[in-house]
């Protein structure tokens, strides 16, 4: 599997990064198929010698199915050569039980929300098609009054 990752270079303390076309298997800092650019991680972010990347070259290999890292995904989007991730978050990754626990609820709490208003719409269309017929509601309510003293008695 194709990735476009950073392979470390620079000095103890004063990393530099190349952006890389590698296969998976290597090693991170060993073989690569295509250097496609750089990032200085040590100068600030206004400064654009910070990050240097070959557009045409990155797409191309986008479209050869190279898979970014989280950070080089980050680094792209911020350069706007793909869409920017969603809080940096990997779906191959694995998620944190916490979290994991948190977006199950969330997910569970989000189709009884959804299930409530669709219940009160027809309670709500119901007496608006009942309000011209006044004397059927009255003697709607009239057995259930009835029914209820039969039920404590019981």
């Amino acid at each position: 599997m194709l990735k476009l990752r950073l392979s470390r270079g620079g000095t103890k303390k004063r990393p530099v990064y190349k952006v890389v076309v590698a296969d998976s298997r290597f090693a991170r800092d060993g073989r690569f198929i295509e250097k496609v650019g750089f990032f200085n991680p040590l100068l600030p972010k206004e400064k654009k010698e910070r990050v240097g990347l070959e557009a045409e070259r990155i797409k191309y290999w986008l479209g050869q199915g190279a898979q970014p890292t989280t950070r080089v995904a980050r680094i792209l989007g911020e350069n706007e050569l793909m869409p920017m991730p969603a809080n940096g978050n990997n779906p191959n990754k694995a998620v944190p039980k916490k979290e994991r626990n948190k977006k199950e609820e969330d997910n569970k709490e989000a189709p009884k929300a959804e299930a409530a208003p669709a219940e009160a719409a027809p309670a709500a269309e119901a007496p608006k098609e009942e309000a011209p017929k006044a004397e059927a509601a009255p003697a709607a309510e009239a057995p259930k009054e009835e029914a209820a003293p039969a039920e404590e008695k019981k």
